[in-house]
């Protein structure tokens, strides 16, 4: 698949976890949550320490996810998308989209060998899906 086709595949999920969501919103990991918002997705924060963010309730891991989410954006640094990707593994979850920053070889490896739809070749949701501050 062309990246433009993974995409596509990413953003028809019926709804989407942030991985690494965070409460402040100057960090990339609230941009993404409120740009899924903007876009009117049903969005699901994933952070161990917050309850809420951006007026959604959290989940501590992806284990912990809804199964309607098929897709998950994660803004973790490579050495924990490596175990944010084991959990999407081991989740069943089919597209993973690794921000700028968040990528690791091993990850990626992982997911290829997994089947699941990847997308870490430095696309970044927040241009794709036309991100703007309130």
């Amino acid at each position: 698949m062309t990246v433009s086709e993974r995409i596509d595949t990413f953003l028809s999920a019926k709804a989407f976890g942030v991985v690494g969501a965070s409460s402040k919103r100057h960090k990339y990991g609230n941009k993404v949550l409120r740009c899924y918002q903007q876009n009117q997705y049903t969005v699901v924060p994933v952070n161990p320490v917050e309850k809420e963010i951006e007026g959604l309730t959290c989940v501590a891991t992806v284990n912990d996810l809804p199964d309607v989410v098929d897709s998950i954006s994660i803004i973790t640094p490579p050495q924990v998308t490596e175990k944010v990707v084991e959990q999407a593994i081991a989740k069943g979850i089919k597209n993973v989209w690794m921000q700028p920053g968040a990528e690791s070889a091993q990850a990626v490896e992982a997911c290829e060998e997994a089947g699941i739809n990847v997308i870490a070749d430095g696309s970044c949701v927040l241009v794709v899906m036309g991100y703007h501050e309130h």
